[in-house]
Parts: structure tokens; sequence; C-alpha cells
């Protein structure tokens, strides 16, 4: 390949870069201010440099390049990290991305996102993602774990499992919350954070509608037989009514 067809590439790259910020902010009003003023995007183009020194086995140049992009942008990449066609890291302060992770085209990074590793072996230890996985706010993503295409990982999740496709992940640890039985699983490209379901919560409000339709029973059943009732009167002077929780978190996840 030629160095004008290198060029070209090149461009093309940082054009679909700037097109994937304006596609998913609709904060970005031109693609000047998303040239000027998106910390991302930089971070992102800081990058490609400290990679290609990286692979070029210029790796102290390739370091103190991925550090200075850090110390402007408050997103660190290791330069070592490979990152596809039209990621957009959104805000990216407190980004993290390891030496041997993988970021497919398309895909996006809100802020406070991890994706760490759990091993000190000089092999693959960070997450690998496919393409267009949305990733929430502050989520982190553990070890040598692949997430597939379209994946969502919602905000504040823990990950330390593999996630197939078209799947959305929430809760620590993350949860796989099945599309059948819960509509809030399936949702447009971006996360609805305030929607996203709570599998944990979720169980316990089954386990307590359970408990009260068998309470109900039990309390037929005594009447039917004409058996004295017991309510459980003893332990009441033991419960501080200030400390009582009324209820589980909404069940829309606000």
């Amino acid at each position: 390949m030629d160095l004008f067809s290198r060029a070209r590439e090149g461009l093309a790259a940082y054009a679909r870069d700037v097109d994937a910020v304006l596609s998913h902010d609709p904060a970005a009003r031109s693609r000047l201010e998303v040239v000027l003023t998106y910390p991302g995007l930089h971070a992102i183009w800081g990058h490609r440099a400290a990679h290609l020194l990286w692979k070029r086995d210029h790796k102290l140049g390739a370091r103190v390049l991925s550090h200075l992009n850090r110390f402007v942008t408050g997103v660190e990449i290791h330069p070592g990290a490979t990152i596809g066609n039209g990621v957009f890291i959104d805000h990216g302060m407190g980004v993290v991305i390891g030496e041997t992770a993988t970021i497919g085209d398309g895909c996006i990074l809100f802020k406070g996102v991890v994706l760490g590793g759990t091993s000190n072996e000089r092999t693959i230890r960070h997450p690998q993602l496919g393409k267009h996985v949305v990733v929430g706010s502050n989520a982190c993503i553990l070890g040598a774990i692949s997430i597939g295409d379209g994946a969502r990982i919602g905000s504040g999740s823990v990950v330390v499992r593999a996630v197939p496709s078209d799947a959305t992940v929430v809760g620590v640890p993350g949860r796989i919350v099945s599309q059948m039985h819960d509509r809030r699983a399936r949702f447009d490209a971006t996360l609805d954070h305030a929607s996203l379901p709570d599998p944990v919560s979720e169980m316990m409000r089954s386990l307590r509608s359970e408990n009260d339709r068998l309470r109900t029973r039990l309390s037929r059943i005594e009447e039917s037989l004409h058996l004295p009732q017991e309510h459980g009167d003893d332990d009441d002077h033991l419960i501080d009514p200030s400390l009582l929780t009324k209820d589980l978190p909404p069940q829309h996840g606000g």
C-alpha cells in the first residue's frame, strides 16, 4: 500500500470517528464542534498514533504518547489495545482500557468504563468486545472474556463472565436479563439507563408475591377449619418501625 492510499484510509477512519459522535450524541451540532471539543474523540485519535508506534516496536514512545493522551483527555488507553472504527467514547473521563483489550467497530463506551485484566501473565487478559457493544457509565468488564456483538452492559455492572451477542447484562456481578421474559431487555442501540431491569429486585419481588399468596391461602384454610390464627405479635417489640423497608426498588428501575 503506497503512502497516498494509507493517508486516504487514515482520513476515512477519522471521518468515521466523527460520524459516530454525530450519530450517537444529540448534543453534537457540527463536525467542527466535534473535532474541537470532544475528549473521547481526541483520546481515540491519540491512541491511533500511540498504537502505530506500539506495533512498530517503539514501546517507550508509545507509552509516553499514551500518558500524554491520558493527561489531556482523562481517558487511559494502553497503546497495545485494539480499537475498531466508529467507536464513540462519550464524555470519557475515567475510562480505562487495558493492553490486550479489543473494541469492535461501532461500540459505545460511557464515562468511567473499565476494561480491566485479572491476570499477571503476559497473554490476552482483557475483555474482547464485539461490534456495536454498548457499555454504560461506570461499568467494569474484567478478564479475558468475550462480549458478543450488539451486547448491552448496564451502568455500574461488573461483568466477569462471557456475554452472548445481543444480550443485556445488569447488576453486580453482571446477570443476563432474559429477553423472553422482560421487555426492558430489548431496547435500542443506546442504553435507556432509567428503564434497565434489576434481576435481584425482580426475584425478591417474586418471592414476596409468592409469600403473600401462601399466607392468604393458609389464612383461608385456618378459617375454614376454625383454627386459631397466630399473628406473630410476640416479636413486634424487636422491630424498629423506622428501620423497616417500605417497598422494594420500583420495577421500572428508576
